[in-house]
């Protein structure tokens, strides 16, 4: 067991400050997309008008996050944030005032890709202030917080979703599209507000530290591809549960395979930073990205939603560490003034991967049901393995510069 748990780590001064203000706006970030689904769907009653605002919202993400990530590191969180935070309020006030006035798809599209482009860094912007706060002598302790910020992020993905759910269910979609801007936004300016913990801005360049702190390194580009891979994953398998539940005449099942992954990625999560690991971070990357490849075959055999719940038991139980180490050998492979950017770059790959797997899944299930869409799951899975062993063969290296 390591000298530093969960507990004591947060008694770190000012870590139990910002991890909570951004696990906060993480709820509120977790209910964006989802909202947007609930609020145009049943405001236009057109799944693919929603499917354009739903997809212009992750492009506008993916596409602005590293941008936001680089000047956060260029100028510092405490500056950068509260004016992106402030966009957003205005960008999701813009979207909920076409979508009601029923103006046109483009239109509503366009406010989409604004409420996208303007969401906050704020698991980039916290795991920053980790690597911060937990250098030299506590370096060890990174995987550790690494796993509290992974566990942030899957507690807000359990409530964020079941909260707007409930609210647009119920017949109230605004109010849920309002209120997970308002979590974003008191979220993410109680966090800037944290002025103590958050890392210095990056100073000035020279043609030496440009190089050092160049994001294109081999490393990196195989943990970009890994979330490529693995938001490729993620997408083909929420599609493909939920096609298998409605094959299997018994659609109200995926809600609980979905809670059985999600609680036992949690549990494995958990556990997992509470121990200290002498094997490598790229062995360990190696070795859970091999175990989950063949776990994934079973998706296949499965038969009944209950033995497709038993399955998802053991592939979501593999995910967490596998996203704890994507953190801990981004630390360890870029320069830490570039960390943010770096953290937003993996999580602009994830969408994208998962945003055209939702296109590559929806027609392999059209052609050969919900065994189809395993099979875009399956192959990112292989894939993931793949590389994670490229990554052993070109090993990570910490980068350092004045």
């Amino acid at each position: 067991m390591p000298s530093a748990n969960y507990s004591t780590l947060l008694r770190t001064p000012g870590a139990k400050a910002f991890y909570l203000t951004a696990a906060l706006g993480r709820i509120g970030i977790a209910m964006t997309g989802l909202g947007i689904v609930w609020l145009v769907q049943g405001r236009t009653g057109s799944y693919a008008v929603t499917g354009m605002v739903t997809g212009g919202c992750a492009i506008g993400d993916a596409v602005a996050g590293p941008q936001l990530g680089r000047l956060i590191d260029r100028f510092g969180q405490t500056r950068v944030l509260p004016p992106a935070l402030l966009a957003h309020a205005a960008a999701v006030a813009t979207l909920l005032a076409l979508v009601l006035c029923s103006t046109s798809t483009w239109l509503m599209t366009a406010g989409g890709v604004l409420v996208g482009a303007t969401l906050p860094l704020l698991s980039a912007a916290s795991a920053a202030r980790w690597a911060a706060l937990l250098h030299g002598d506590r370096a060890a302790e990174l995987p550790t917080a690494f796993a509290l910020e992974s566990l942030a992020n899957a507690l807000g993905y359990l409530v964020g979703p079941a909260l707007v759910s409930a609210l647009g269910a119920s017949g109230h979609p605004v109010l849920g599209t309002a209120l997970a801007a308002t979590l974003v936004v008191a979220g993410g300016l109680a966090f800037a507000a944290q002025r103590g913990t958050a890392p210095p801005p990056a100073p000035a360049s020279t043609p030496h530290t440009r190089a050092a702190r160049s994001l294109l390194r081999p490393g990196f580009a195989v943990l970009v591809a890994l979330n490529l891979a693995i938001g490729v994953y993620f997408g083909a398998l929420q599609l493909s549960v939920t096609a298998f539940a409605v094959e299997h005449h018994a659609a109200a099942s995926a809600t609980p395979v979905f809670a059985v992954s999600s609680c036992s990625g949690l549990l494995a999560g958990w556990l997992y930073g509470l121990r200290r690991w002498r094997m490598a971070p790229r062995t360990q990357l190696a070795v859970a990205t091999a175990v989950l490849a063949p776990a994934s075959l079973l998706l296949l055999a499965a038969t009944t939603p209950l033995g497709l719940g038993a399955v998802v038991l053991v592939t979501g139980a593999t995910i967490p560490p596998v996203l704890v180490l994507f953190s801990v050998l981004t630390e360890s492979t870029v320069h830490r003034t570039v960390l943010t950017q770096a953290f937003t770059w993996l999580g602009s790959a994830s969408v994208a991967g998962s945003a055209g797997a939702a296109a590559l899944s929806g027609w392999a299930i059209a052609a050969s049901g919900a065994r189809g869409g395993f099979a875009v799951a399956i192959t990112a899975a292989a894939a993931m393995a793949a590389l994670a062993a490229v990554g052993i063969r070109r090993p990570y290296r910490s980068v350092s510069c004045p």
